[in-house]
């Protein structure tokens, strides 16, 4: 018999396997190539903080509380900052580059787990489009470097569901290792923020589907003792993941209804509303319109991402519902349909404050990518012995994936503020939406006044030091201009220098730009020389 040219099922999958690692690697040996290039963020100064307090708690042997009131972090769990924290105290970089590094490496923790919870769903394609999709999502690769809190919550909610996914799959049967693994997931989820409670509530829904489709089959008593035996053995990933939770989050255990607290306190909007830019109208940020997070979703995710995930949601979801199906896999789709549609729903039907575009939101990205994998395997399956569609499909997804590549190489280090194609990308968001809402910009602007200083010839007065005004986050051009500069104000007034960010609560100001920040035409960020120039403001507008 003739040997048949095509590669076994065991080749083509340790290929596709091979694929995905060799991506991981590229995404990691990228990552350590540009952590230095993100800047500070609002939070990032106040979050390394927190980090050091949470260090200092278990140094003291528990006696130094200081973390366990800090701000309103508390209220967060802290892994991260506790992680990059002692990362600092080891690796030969500063506390911000090395704060970049270690979310870098979580995003890439995010990343092998969403591969892993595609390829368990839908087989090696779908692990590998997943993966692929979420690398290539502007807005998680982009986050992950700077985000303090939303990106690893987003990597721990992705090894969270795919240890559910595993469950699901062995129900009602649990091993040690099995409950130990969902444990982990549990705790570094609540751990990292209180939003866990989406991914329980999708897991206990993915459940409830198993136990009324065994009761229906089976009769009660059945479905019973195997709900029953499935909960006992989850006892001792329960007890796990209550240690991990209060390990990265110390305050949640010191009352065991401080994560009930802090539900509440998250619930309701607990700072001075401000306004942001919302398709072109300034509005309260506790007013947003209910379908600002869909319509950011569709204007910000790349075109073959959304294509594929909203396939990969209306197939997964039809499957919930057919009962030639077995209950497991059904409840596996329901799960990953729950994750990713749930929180988006919700804040469609409740309204809260919402700001900052998509970044409360980066947790349903893994859920969402896993979706279109799964859909990119079903449209493979169908293909399958159709060599010239099989081109095709392969074609539109390396075209669909290379587009947002290029648009973050443009818009380096600024991929979080991408805009897809279709939406017009930032060149027409601009004046419609917030981009660079993290303030990243002012580490290239600092830098570049630096440069322009050199290139002049300029030293700073011999009786003082610089005076420079800024409308942004401060904490970055501080790190960043050094000690000949005194500490950043909002005041422009006597000021040497002004630092703006190009959102739309910063001036355009009358005087000479020293540098400025551009991507694609857009201008992220100015510096000005406004010496022997009087302003009053930086702001647009009062009381902003």
């Amino acid at each position: 018999m003739k040997e048949s040219s095509s590669p076994s099922p065991s080749r083509a999958n340790r290929l596709i396997d091979g694929t995905a690692y060799g991506l991981l690697a590229g995404a990691g040996l990228l990552a350590l190539l540009t952590f230095r290039d993100y800047g500070l963020s609002w939070d990032d100064y106040t979050h390394a903080q927190y980090g050091e307090l949470l260090l200092d708690f278990y140094r003291s042997g528990f006696s130094d509380r200081r973390a366990l009131s800090w701000v309103n972090l508390y209220y967060y769990g802290g892994g991260f900052d506790l992680l990059a924290a002692v990362a600092a105290k080891v690796l030969p970089f500063s506390l911000f580059e090395t704060r970049r590094l270690v979310g870098a490496a979580v995003g890439l923790v995010g990343l092998w787990a969403t591969w892993r919870l595609a390829r368990r769903i839908g087989g090696p394609v779908a692990g590998l489009v997943a993966l692929a999709l979420l690398a290539t999502c502007p807005l998680y690769y982009g986050h992950m470097f700077m985000n303090p809190k939303d990106s690893p919550f987003s990597a721990a909610t992705a090894v969270l569901l795919w240890a559910v996914v595993v469950l699901l799959q062995h129900y009602p049967s649990v091993t040690i290792r099995e409950a130990a693994f969902a444990g982990l997931g549990l705790g570094l989820s609540l751990g990292s923020r209180i939003l866990a409670g989406f991914a329980v509530l999708a897991s206990l829904g993915a459940l409830a589907l198993l136990f009324i489709a065994e009761l229906r089959q089976k009769g009660a008593a059945f479905a019973r003792a195997r709900l029953g035996t499935f909960g006992l053995r989850l006892l001792p990933g329960a007890l796990l993941a209550y240690f991990v939770m209060g390990l990265l989050w110390p305050w949640s255990v010191i009352d065991p209804l401080n994560p009930f607290h802090a539900l509440f306190y998250f619930s309701r909007f607990f700072e001075k509303p401000w306004t942001e830019l919302f398709a072109g109208m300034v509005i309260p940020v506790t007013e947003m319109p209910r379908l600002y997070a869909p319509t950011l979703l569709a204007l910000k995710l790349p075109e073959i991402f959304t294509a594929l995930a909203a396939l990969g949601l209306a197939g997964a979801f039809a499957a919930t519902w057919r009962r030639h199906i077995v209950p497991q896999r059904r409840a596996v789709y329901l799960l990953i349909v729950l994750a990713a549609a749930l929180p988006v729903l919700l804040v469609v039907a409740l309204r809260p404050a919402m700001y900052n575009g998509l970044r409360h939101f980066l947790f349903v990205l893994p859920p969402l990518a896993a979706l279109g994998g799964l859909a990119a395997a079903w449209i493979y399956e169908i293909a399958a012995g159709k060599p010239l569609i099989i081109l095709l499909s392969g074609v539109i997804l390396a075209i669909g994936l290379a587009l947002p590549v290029a648009n973050m190489i443009r818009l380096h280090p600024y991929e979080y503020t991408y805009f897809n194609s279709a939406s017009g990308g930032v060149a027409h968001a601009r004046n419609r939406y917030m981009l660079d809402y993290w303030g990243l910009s002012l580490k290239q602007a600092s830098q570049g006044l630096l440069h322009a200083l050199r290139a002049r010839g300029e030293t700073k007065p011999a009786e003082r030091k610089w005076n420079i005004a800024v409308c942004g986050p401060h904490r970055s051009p501080e790190v960043e201009l050094g000690a000949d500069f005194a500490e950043p104000t909002w005041d422009p007034e006597g000021a040497d220098f002004a630092m703006v960010l190009g959102e739309f609560y910063c001036r355009e100001l009358d005087a000479p730009v020293l540098t400025e920040v551009e991507r694609e035409g857009v201008v992220y960020a100015r510096v000005y020389d406004i010496r022997g120039r009087s302003f009053d403001t930086l702001l647009t507008r009062p009381g902003l």
